[in-house]
């Protein structure tokens, strides 16, 4: 099974995610190809490395042309019907629909109207449309079957939309993540937009503080438009195979003990099997799915694990069990 971890501790965007997927291997070329299948307005797809605070990293930009004005306006209906009608393969498709459902869902809420009315202002224009196809053409391209993510930043201050002046997080980004992990950041900016929001809520299967355990085969870093003080502002992902020896890496209660110093008073001190504190929802995993309704994928929360002793007397059975320690 392949993995795909997003580490998004500078937040996360819809460039800084294409960009991040292709730099850790996704075919730059399949891409382009598909993209060339929906019917847009012109424009340009720019890629270029970067720097950010002393990290390479790949930048992606969608250009329109000067000669033809982009549309910035589009009903999601309208959206939905371009992306069926593109020709794209149906994981790419899918993929693409779970993104939009998520933001359209959102919309609909914050404006208090049908989700069949709802239209885009940032997120319907061309920039935000090919940014969200081809992550799902990267994704597709490098055959990922379950994703993770860090806990998100989204950020604070203000920015400024099609409506005004808004608070950071936009309203569309914040209801997306209801239910989600999210994580402080000290800076007064928009880190996670509605595009990456959309890809955290439809896409990742579970959430994790660390690295899940994984054979690391590729890593790749995304750039994002801002220039922070004390950290890049760039998106990293992380693309690896499930490890096949997880329980290779496990040792028992017995091996413990047997290595660690004699007791000197009468009583057996027991370790308790760590308890996870993961929630799985039911679901499937991202190749198995075909149909863009609701959530992509399952998800999970996992916490650290908690460790706690038993203390039990020799008048007990002495049918010890050995528990195994998990170490991540």
């Amino acid at each position: 099974m392949r993995i795909l971890y997003l580490d998004c501790f500078s937040g996360i965007s819809g460039d800084m995610t294409v960009a991040a997927l292709v730099d850790a291997g996704a075919d730059r070329s399949y891409i382009e190809e598909e993209l060339a299948r929906i019917q847009l307005e012109p424009y340009t797809l720019e890629w270029k490395r970067v720097n950010k605070r002393g990290i390479s990293a790949l930048k992606f930009d969608v250009l329109p042309d000067p000669h033809h004005p982009p549309q910035h306006h589009r009903h999601y209906s309208h959206i939905v019907h371009t992306l069926q009608r593109s020709d794209l393969n149906e994981r790419v498709t899918a993929i693409s629909l779970a993104i939009f459902e998520k933001i359209a869902i959102a919309e609909a809420k914050i404006h208090d109207m049908p989700i069949e009315k709802v239209h885009f202002h940032e997120v319907g224009a061309i920039d935000s449309i090919i940014d969200i196809v081809g992550v799902a053409l990267a994704i597709d391209s490098l055959q990922v079957d379950r994703i993770y993510s860090s806990p998100v930043p989204l950020g604070s201050g203000t920015v400024h939309i099609d409506h005004g002046i808004y608070p950071v997080p936009a309203p569309a980004t914040l209801e997306m993540m209801r239910g989600l992990p999210i994580a402080p950041s000290p800076y007064c900016m928009e880190l996670t937009t509605p595009t990456g929001s959309g890809i955290i809520s439809g896409l990742v299967d579970e959430f994790s503080k660390s690295f899940p355990p994984m054979i690391v085969e590729s890593i790749g870093y995304g750039a994002g438009t801002l220039d922070l003080p004390n950290q890049p502002n760039v998106l990293r992902v992380v693309v690896g195979k499930a490890d096949p020896y997880i329980s290779k890496w496990q040792m028992t209660h017995e091996h413990l003990m047997a290595n660690a110093e004699p007791h000197h008073h009468d009583d057996h001190h027991h370790h308790q099997a760590p308890k996870g504190a993961a929630a799985a929802s039911k679901g499937h995993s991202l190749h198995e799915k075909g149909h863009a309704h609701g959530t992509y994928g399952q998800r999970s929360w996992h916490d650290e694990h908690a460790h706690s002793h038993e203390h039990n007397h020799r008048e007990t059975n002495n049918q010890d069990t050995a528990k195994r320690e998990h170490y991540s």
